[in-house]
């Protein structure tokens, strides 16, 4: 047995006895009361007018200082609220709450943990951050009066505080010698570039007004333009500063080598990324010894498929064929995004067979924005909302056509897509009566797993129609069984970014394009990458045991929906519903 899954063993029938163990109140429904009344003060701690941004609204108001005093006196009311929800009985909690109690504390500690190893001081990471946020907002935001387009340019200058704002956290940053490594800045100074123009038409702020309604008089445009021209002009000068600041001054002292062990405390803060993003108490070793056993697992399945095509030629020239043929790859970013749209629905048709209940939520197609393409990932679900009338989205980036492979995309949509996280994101929104910060906090172990999980049932459902594909869904398991090792390398053993990105590139059918963008961002994301295959096994684990307990009574739907009953959870407390699951069934 692997010594990760020794562990997790381990570790399990500890937290089912202290999450099941009967307790005794005596006055019932006061526990509820209280932490219901403690999530409202937690929930209540506002970002100011950016948080209307998310909800596609206009800001309306000051936007919250992001100072270093600021975040500490949050970081502290955080670990104030803790000690408050620590010290809170179990007995007379319900299962749920119980389990909204552990969720909200992983939130609670990550906001502090944050805070304690500065990593405020770092407000970006290889795909964007504080200068390119509006990316994910813009589009979602309403332009359909005057009124619209004068509370946007209201909020503005507002934004343009925040951008110089983040510069001082940044300039703390250099101060105390928490700075990005190169290559998570170089990153940085490319995306700048959408943002940082000098023409005012240029930047995207400026879109919404390409594009006035109709219906506006000839005065009314003619005034709301000359307005943008200067309230866009003074963010444009603002991009400019951060621009000319990222390029000299911040480049100039980030350091080469890639790892967060290279920044004070960093070792510390990677230990601490593995426990967040895994939910569970292992190593930096562990998760590093697992990855090297997984990659070596897999690439026994790769092996077999490369045998049964008949290909003459090792492994390495078979990757160079994948990488190069034309027939894997589109013509056009219209053929990617119909192929892409037409997995998705062939996915769609098979989940009555594996999931019941379904979600309701509509999702659709849509390129990568392209302000945030060009280091972005292949895809990515994006959430959507009854509330405010928005389909979810599954994101295919159309940037660079020769890098997006087709024989990897069955696997791309079934993990962002159906059954992956459009299903999981939307029934975990339609659980009534959650805390509202249940419904929209993602726990990555979970998540991620459910993603990996969801390629893997894919050969279940029939979706890999060609060798070649199911080679692709191979690749994309290998490729997060590489995280394990590349990351941990990357932050915990030295590894140089050329080690790391040759490691990824030589066990993977990745194109070279995202082999780099994937390992830029796992510099830049410490211990986030580790989430994918911690939660995977443990998924696969729990339902090889239930189908060895129930044997003929094993359904896979009753599973599915054990698993996900409760949206996104802790690893131990999935454990703890299958295991309900289980005792029910029999």
């Amino acid at each position: 047995m692997q010594k990760a899954a020794l562990l997790l063993c381990l570790l399990l029938p500890l937290a089912l006895c202290a999450q099941t163990a009967p307790q005794r109140t005596t006055n019932p429904g006061a526990a509820s009361k209280q932490l219901a009344t403690l999530f409202e003060t937690i929930e209540d701690r506002g970002w100011g007018a950016q948080d209307s941004l998310g909800r596609g609204k206009h800001p309306v108001g000051a936007w919250q200082p992001v100072s270093d005093e600021l975040m500490k006196r949050q970081a502290d009311s955080a670990a104030a609220l803790l000690v408050k929800l620590d010290a809170l009985p179990e007995a007379g909690l319900s299962r749920q709450e119980r389990v909204s109690r552990e969720v909200m504390r992983i939130k609670l500690h990550d906001e502090v943990d944050e805070v304690r190893y500065r990593m405020h001081l770092i407000p970006f990471n290889a795909e964007g951050g504080f200068y390119n946020g509006l990316s994910y907002s813009l589009d979602r935001l309403p332009f359909n009066t005057i009124a619209d387009y004068e509370a946007y340019l209201a909020w503005l200058p507002s934004y343009s505080g925040a951008l110089r704002q983040n510069m001082s956290l940044l300039r703390q940053g250099l101060a105390e010698g928490i700075i990005a490594p190169q290559p998570v800045v170089r990153n940085t100074l490319e995306l700048l570039k959408t943002w940082d123009v000098d023409a005012v038409k240029d930047s995207p702020l400026y879109e919404p007004f390409e594009r006035l309604p109709v219906g506006f008089g000839e005065s009314e445009k003619t005034r709301l333009l000359a307005k943008a021209r200067t309230v866009i002009g003074e963010v444009n000068a603002t991009y400019a500063e951060l621009g000319d600041f990222m390029a000299a001054d911040y480049l100039k002292a980030s350091p080469e080598q890639p790892g967060i062990g290279t920044l004070p405390n960093g070792l510390d803060y990677y230990d601490n990324r593995v426990r967040h993003y895994t939910t569970l108490p292992l190593t930096a070793d562990s998760v590093h010894a697992l990855g090297l056993r997984e990659v070596a697992r897999i690439r026994s399945s790769m092996d077999s498929i490369i045998a049964a095509v008949d290909f003459e030629g090792s492994f390495a020239d078979f990757l160079a064929f994948l990488r190069t043929d034309e027939q894997f790859y589109a013509k056009t970013a219209k053929e990617l995004l119909h192929q892409a749209a037409w997995i998705s629905k062939k996915a769609e048709g098979q989940l009555p067979k594996y999931f019941e209940p379904l979600y309701s939520l509509p999702f659709t197609v849509e390129p990568v924005p392209a302000s945030i393409a060009p280091t972005y990932t292949a895809g990515r679900a994006v959430g959507g909302s009854w509330k405010e009338h928005r389909a979810g989205v599954y994101w295919v980036n159309t940037y660079d056509l020769p890098s997006r492979t087709l024989y990897t995309l069955p696997a791309l949509t079934l993990h962002e897509a159906v059954p992956g996280h459009h299903l999981q994101i939307s029934l975990a929104a339609e659980i009534e009566g959650l805390p509202k910060f249940r419904t929209n906090y993602y726990i990555s172990a979970f998540g991620e797993g459910w993603g990996l999980y969801s390629e893997f049932l894919g050969e279940e459902m029939g979706m890999y129609e060609t060798a070649y594909e199911l080679f692709g869904r191979y690749t994309y398991e290998m490729w997060r069984a590489c995280r394990l090792v590349v990351d941990s390398g990357i932050h915990a053993e030295g590894w140089s970014r050329e080690r790391a990105l040759a490691y990824l590139s030589e066990n993977t059918a990745l194109s070279l394009h995202e082999c780099n963008t994937e390992i830029d961002r796992y510099i830049g994301w410490p211990g986030q990458a580790l989430s994918y295959k911690i939660g995977e096994l443990e998924i696969k684990r729990l339902r090889a045991r239930a189908e060895a307990e129930l044997g003929d009574k094993f359904e896979i739907r009753a599973f599915h929906r054990a698993v996900l009953q409760n949206g996104s959870v802790p690893l131990t407390v999935l454990a703890q519903q299958v295991e309900e699951y289980l005792g029910t069934a029999k």
